[in-house]
């Protein structure tokens, strides 16, 4: 049966792949052409469930643990970075490593290695349990305390406020980060906030990307997979600005019964989703009746991030 009330699918811009996400999977692509099957990865090398499967396919193998990655092997890290202290072990052990964290997550550890060296402790705001969280603060021993909402501000106890930093996961919500930021700004009046924000560039777009489809749609589909923070965020902009919101891993998680009713679908995808699974949903919304598709304008991206030496 089809719908047909549906008419119009109406497309974020931007949406999709975003420059780290493009270089982490290039990085081990091309390492799998260079040095041949297995490569091993640690942890998904970006949170998306085709993406993951189809390196795997192709004979990568993602791992958690050093403990299983045999002597002498090819290693790439995930593009959401990793602690000092498994940097330390995979030097130890000799892998041939490649580093695909994002160079937006980097350039935060970056930041925490030359502030700490000045004797500061930091407050960083995330999602506890997400891999570039335990990344960032990983970087360090001690000294850096996180919180993940307004009430845990008040909770925080650092061993010293006059040398304070705040630093955050790339992929927050950028208005959650904001009165997060604010409640920390409050009770520590002298924390030194990065010079730029941290949430990346890619993030912040695309949510400014939400909040325009919003308005002109009455349904926001995301494509990204559940254990996303970026193609979640997407989710939580639509539901604020007063949009349903749904986010699918693929097409045939689409349900029929939420475009009852619905002329106009907005459409976007998070920065880890790859175009293919896009173009699914459009040709999926299209048997449910849409006649037309249109993008909207916004952000030209136009940044590339440079691949690691010996895979150039």
């Amino acid at each position: 049966m089809s719908n047909n009330s549906l008419q119009e699918i109406v497309l974020a811009a931007p949406r999709g792949f975003c420059a780290g996400v493009d270089r982490a999977i290039d990085i081990v692509d091309r390492a799998l052409e260079k040095f041949g099957a297995p490569v091993y990865v640690r942890h998904e090398i970006v949170h998306n469930t085709y993406v993951v499967a189809d390196l795997k396919n192709r004979g990568a193998i993602f791992i958690e643990d050093l403990a299983d990655v045999p002597a002498g092997a090819t290693l790439v890290f995930s593009a959401h970075g990793v602690p000092k202290a498994v940097e330390e072990e995979a030097a130890r052990r000799g892998f041939h490593v490649f580093d695909a964290t994002c160079p937006l997550v980097t350039k935060v550890h970056v930041e925490v290695a030359k502030l700490h060296k000045e004797g500061f402790e930091f407050i960083m705001i995330g999602h506890k349990g997400h891999p570039e969280v335990e990344g960032t603060m990983g970087q360090l021993l001690d000294g850096i305390y996180l919180v993940e909402d307004v009430a845990d501000v008040a909770h925080v106890s650092p061993k010293q406020t006059e040398r304070l930093a705040v630093v955050t996961q790339t992929t927050l919500s950028v208005d959650d980060a904001a009165l997060i930021t604010e409640a920390v700004v409050a009770r520590f009046p002298n924390i030194r906030k990065p010079k730029m924000q941290d949430i990346c560039y890619a993030t912040q777009n695309r949510q400014d990307a939400v909040k325009v489809l919003s308005n002109e749609v009455e349904l926001v589909i995301v494509v990204g997979s559940p254990t996303s923070s970026n193609s979640n965020r997407l989710r939580d902009v639509a539901e604020r600005s007063g949009v349903p919101s749904y986010m699918v891993d693929n097409a045939n998680e689409l349900q029929e019964v939420w475009f009852a009713d619905k002329t106009c679908v907005g459409l976007t995808a998070g920065a880890s989703a790859p175009d293919i699974l896009v173009q699914q949903v459009i040709a999926r919304m299209r048997a449910l009746g849409a006649v037309s598709v249109r993008t909207l304008d916004g952000v030209e991206e136009t940044i590339k991030f440079p691949l690691p030496k010996g895979l150039k």
